[in-house]
Order: C-alpha cells, then structure tokens, then sequence
C-alpha cells in the first residue's frame, strides 16, 4: 500500500469518525462544532491528496473557517443551559442515529460496485485551478456572486444587532 494510499484512508476515516463525534454528541454544542472542524479540515487533507488545492483551501477558510465560527456564534448567542434532550431521549436518538447509519452504509455498499466506471477520463490541464474559476466567477456567474455578498452583508448586519443587548 502506497503512502498516499493509506494517508487517504487516515483522512477518510478521521472525517468520518468525527462526523459521528459531531452527531452523537448532543450535550455539548462547543464540543460538536469542534468535531466539525476536524471532519472539514480532514476533508480538506482528502483534496490535497486529490490535487485539487483550490478546493481544500476553500474547505478550509470557507467550511473551517467562516461557517463553523457562524454555528458557534449562534451557539453562544443562544446561551442554552438547559438540556433540551434528557439522557433517556439521548440513548434513544442515538441508537435511532446507529441504525440509520448502518442502514445507510450498507445500501452504499450495494449501490457501489455497478456506480463505479471502468476508466476515468483524463482531466484537461489547469482543470478546476484558481485561474479557470476566477474567470467563470467574475464573467458567467457575477450576479449570484453579487447576490451571495449581499446577503452575507445583512446578516453581519442582523448578526451585530442581535449581538448588541441596547442600540445607542
């Protein structure tokens, strides 16, 4: 097995034992998006691995970065001291979230063999690099990228009122 073999599994797996971490958490909010952050930034590894450097640096300043600081924003502005789930809900959803995902894996696992292709297309040079994607984002797709900016714009906006107890 090559290194990059088994480096791609290292990453695989910790995404996704993570991820479960993420879920199967329910008592501490903090501690879920903390595990957020390690499957996004193991995500981030799998396409360093893949090549595709501009994804993994987006995964990371956009996933890592904007959203996860986003959930524990509202975390802490929700300031919950309650548990909303008592321990015998939390032992049913959890095991409710087992099955589901045990289910879930072995149905891919069925699906898998007749999903995959025989060969795989080489790709064209400088595919999915940050020039291509500069290009297509200020050209073909200005006004979703204009729209997006507005709309993180008013929810700053909204996120720094309801962050201020009293206006001035």
């Amino acid at each position: 097995m090559s290194a990059e073999l088994s480096l791609f599994y290292f990453f695989a797996a910790l995404a996704v034992g993570s991820a479960l971490s993420m879920v199967l958490n329910l008592r501490n909010t903090v501690a879920s998006a903390m595990s957020l952050v390690i499957t996004m930034v193991s995500l981030a590894a799998v396409y360093v691995l893949m090549e595709a450097h501009l994804v993994a640096v987006l995964q990371i300043m956009v996933y890592g970065g904007a959203i996860v600081v986003l959930f524990v924003f509202v975390v802490m502005l929700l300031n919950l001291r309650q548990d909303d789930f008592p321990p015998g809900r939390q032992r049913g959803a959890k095991a409710l979230g087992v099955v589901l995902v045990v289910f879930a894996v072995i149905k891919l696992l069925a699906l898998l063999p007749a999903a995959l292709p025989d060969t795989v297309a080489a790709l064209p040079e400088g595919f999915g690099g940050y020039r291509d994607v500069g290009t297509a984002l200020f050209t073909r797709f200005i006004l979703p990228f204009e729209a997006t900016s507005l709309l993180l714009l008013s929810a700053l906006v909204g996120a720094v009122v309801l962050a201020k107890r009293r206006l001035d």
